[in-house]
């Protein structure tokens, strides 16, 4: 074998060594293929941890800041509007029952947290009550029977001193509402409407928590909380919803977003596992809200849902703001053998106990002294049940998705005064709620022109591509007559997921000649295009890193603009864009944000963002973070106003009102439909 042979050899041999690496590491080297989804989530998910918090350099830096990073929290969560201040709803607490037990007492009970939204519980109160107790919050996780497979932590509580509230989530228990919105139903659009479960579970905790401040035998100056898996989120999240909070113990329910993107563990996850992410945190931007309060993330090292990995690195970004604080020790980390439990012999249990006896009465005890924790479940769930005399005909716990936020309604208006005042009120709105994962400084286009031809009658095709975010290198198309040195009009195309082949030629039959056509991919279109299959985890997955397929694409198609306007000889205040079907909705929210698109032509357009998608994730994805909150897909095309408005094909009667905002505003002529799109450009 010769030098050369060898030398081969052993570059493929070297080619194949693998070393150990590190969780970073590993990361880091799956973010090299341009044009794939997983790994551009990936990384997003991996620069939103690893950035979490990285502003803050003291103290100052997190005071400063706070109090809006609070409130975006609540609005994440869906609780704008809420009565946070000032006189909230009266709870109408109503008992159905006791339970003498030894050493305590167990009330059946409800409440109403909001008008007509019903919370079923188990209140622990020990015996011989002498002066007001600390409290304690036990909020549910995903288990099937609630109350029941609970209650040996809410007795534990109670035998140890503290008076214990178990409420149930709106998913389980004796009323099944609904967690598994987009997970299960295909009810992405909860993503447009803003809305996520777990707000209306740290609602309900909150009112519990004014349950239990209303009693005489509690201390309302020493309130906990405390849960695993969905329990263990909303041990997270209340903490830093409410202040009264003195200190929160979560087990099991969170880990950083790198790691459930990266690992895909979100897969396996709950609706209400991160809140709306409008503002891009991580789980670390929520434990600084709790800061400086004692706070213990308890975790497994096999759990199915979070890596320990990923765990520990929420606890290593949250720990400096404890530290601002003079407080390090406030923020514990205890680490158990097993899966998704307590351990795999209950050995947070006792951790978990004796915290809140340090934390909420003072008393320091070694957990390996507080004994064997009685995990047995004495009661069933019919004893424990709090509707004894059935669910109040009013409840609204199965529907309560349909109204906990409140959506906007189509505006009246008269005059262009007020229209230009409402296009002003959304596109705001949008660029900070919807479109607030757009890169903050765009990526050069980098434009190449990658291929050129005419055809013998003189028509010219070129082909350009072009970045539009780092990462993603995509396809546009120019066809053409003969060329010209005039500056001619153009019409650009926007192609659909999985279309036929000549769909998009077929559809602006008529035109070739009298305008440039061009023909665009948006990423997950055409080349760049995923497998259906993958479709429900994208978009999930990407919806936790702030942004959906529809916003993404709708970023494409901005860049695409800009991009058309660098190529000579295009009319660039006389470009058009024409879609169909789910991409209508993405050339309506682009020529909104735009601002310059001569004629906006849609055809066959969604009716709404407010509709289900198939429980597979397959198909249309119009979703977009929040937009309900303040438009529609009728009032952001009837935002094209004063230009030209081109319905093709059947029209949802939503439209109604686009139509009569053209002709209130004297457009008309504005305003066409037609049956096909050649023509458009008829007299």
């Amino acid at each position: 074998m010769n030098r050369q042979s060898i030398l081969i050899l052993l570059s493929v041999f070297c080619s194949m060594l693998t070393f150990p690496q590190s969780f970073e590491q590993k990361v880091e080297a799956k973010f090299d293929q341009p044009n794939n989804i997983r790994q551009y989530l990936c990384k997003v998910a991996s620069d939103i941890t690893h950035n979490s918090l990285n502003d803050i350099k003291n103290l100052e830096d997190w005071e400063a800041v706070r109090e809006e990073r609070h409130q975006q929290f609540l609005e994440m969560l869906g609780l704008q509007g809420k009565p946070f201040e000032g006189k909230r709803p009266p709870l109408n607490v109503t008992k159905t029952g006791s339970i003498q037990k030894k050493g305590y007492r167990i009330e059946k009970l409800y409440y109403e947290s909001l008008p007509g939204l019903y919370v079923p519980a188990n209140l622990y109160i020990p015996n011989g009550i002498k002066k007001p107790l600390p409290a304690i919050l036990y909020v549910s996780g995903h288990a099937h029977s609630q109350k029941y497979n609970y209650q040996a932590h809410a007795k534990n509580f109670a035998e140890n001193g503290f008076v214990c509230l178990i409420i149930e989530t709106i998913q389980r228990g004796e009323v099944e509402g609904e967690h598994l919105g987009q997970e299960s139903n295909g009810w992405f659009h909860w993503y447009s409407r803003g809305y996520n479960p777990a707000g209306v579970e740290v609602w309900n905790g909150i009112r519990g928590l004014d349950l239990l401040s209303q009693m005489p035998e509690v201390d309302k100056n020493n309130l906990g909380v405390t849960g695993i898996s969905g329990g263990g989120s909303q041990s997270w999240y209340l903490p830093a919803a409410d202040s009264r909070i003195k200190a929160a113990a979560a087990v099991a329910g969170a880990s950083s977003l790198e790691g459930q993107i990266v690992q895909k563990t979100i897969d396996d996850h709950c609706d209400c596992m991160m809140p709306i992410n409008t503002y891009g945190i991580d789980f670390s931007d929520i434990g600084a809200l709790i800061a400086p309060r004692p706070f213990m993330i308890a975790q497994p090292n096999r759990d199915l849902y979070y890596s320990i990995e990923a765990v520990h690195t929420l606890f290593d970004k949250t720990k400096p703001i404890y530290s601002f604080y003079g407080k390090p020790e406030n923020l514990i980390m205890k680490d158990a053998s097993g899966g998704h439990s307590y351990g795999s012999k209950e050995e947070l249990r006792p951790e978990v106990l004796a915290f809140f006896l340090k934390e909420l009465k003072g008393k320091n005890i070694s957990p390996d002294k507080l004994g064997e924790i009685d995990t047995s479940l004495e009661l069933s769930e019919e004893e424990l049940k709090a509707y004894v005399y059935g669910v109040p005909k009013d409840d609204r716990t199965k529907t309560i998705q349909d109204s906990f936020v409140e959506l906007a309604s189509p505006p009246a208006i008269n005059t262009v005064e007020q229209l230009d005042s409402y296009k002003n009120e959304v596109k705001a709105f949008l660029m900070e709620k919807t479109f607030g994962a757009f890169p903050e400084k765009p990526a050069s286009l980098d434009m190449r022109l990658d291929f050129i031809s005419s055809s013998a009658s003189g028509n010219e095709r070129k082909d350009y591509s072009f970045v539009s975010e780092e990462g993603w290198r995509l396809k546009l198309s120019l066809q053409s007559g003969q060329p010209t040195d005039n500056n001619q009009p153009l019409l650009l195309v926007l192609k659909n997921p999985n279309e036929e082949r000549y769909e998009s030629a077929a559809l602006v039959g008529g035109l070739r000649g009298k305008v440039i056509i061009a023909y665009f991919e948006a990423r997950g279109i055409g080349e760049t295009g995923w497998s259906q299959s993958e479709q429900w985890h994208i978009r999930r997955a990407s919806a936790w890193t702030g942004r959906t397929i529809a916003s993404m694409r709708v970023y494409d198609v901005l860049r695409c603009l800009q991009a058309l306007r660098s190529i000579p000889n295009v009319d660039t205040d006389n470009i058009s864009i024409l879609a169909q079907g789910e991409m209508a909705a993405i050339a309506s929210y682009t020529a909104l944000l735009d601002g310059n698109v001569k004629s906006l032509l849609i055809k066959d357009p969604p009716a709404t963002q407010n509709v289900p998608s198939d429980p597979t994730g397959k198909g249309e994805a119009i979703e977009m973070l929040n937009c309900l909150r303040v438009t529609d897909l009728p009032q952001v095309a009837g935002l094209q106003f004063p230009n030209q408005l081109v319905i093709i094909g059947s029209q949802p009667t939503t439209y109604d009102w686009t139509k009569e905002l053209y002709n209130n505003l004297d457009r008309p002529g504005a305003y066409k439909s037609i049956q096909k799109v050649s023509q458009w450009l008829d007299n």
